[in-house]
């Protein structure tokens, strides 16, 4: 069985003032739940998790991709080097973060050796989540 993944990259970020920060993610991918991908940031409150479809995230590489909370699309830097925008919203703000593109590539490409396109299905236990859900206690 295949075990998670994991990748920090540097996000180029604009703080509340306009002021360009770098921000270090980690982005996650769990082959036991092979359709979703995470970032999680670091916060002075505890780290900040989002999850997201792996297909939205590869999407984005060339494409717009997402939508409500969270949209995604290639783009150019200041420098002309490709990274991909993230923006991210919630009740508590915004966030708008700029990846490399070679480097969410790469991670994807790792996402993608553990649990091939088109496989996802194969690795999910419907049984374990059925039964999960029918052991909820309260409901």
């Amino acid at each position: 069985m295949s075990r998670a993944l994991s990748q920090e990259l540097a996000l180029q970020c604009l703080d509340p003032q306009g002021r360009a920060v770098e921000l270090t993610a980690s982005f996650g991918y769990d082959p036991t739940d092979p359709y979703a991908v995470w970032i999680t940031f670091p916060s002075r409150d505890g780290d900040v998790s989002w999850a997201m479809s792996r297909a939205v995230l590869l999407q984005s590489l060339t494409d717009p991709a997402g939508q409500g909370d969270l949209r995604l699309w290639p783009s150019i830097d200041e420098l002309g080097r490709a990274v991909v925008v993230l923006e991210f919203q919630s009740p508590d703000g915004r966030l708008i973060a700029q990846a490399n593109t070679q480097e969410v590539y790469r991670f994807l490409s790792r996402t993608l050796a553990a649990v091939p396109a088109g496989t996802e299905s194969a690795r999910l236990d419907v049984d374990a989540m059925i039964a999960s859900i029918l052991d909820r206690p309260g409901d």
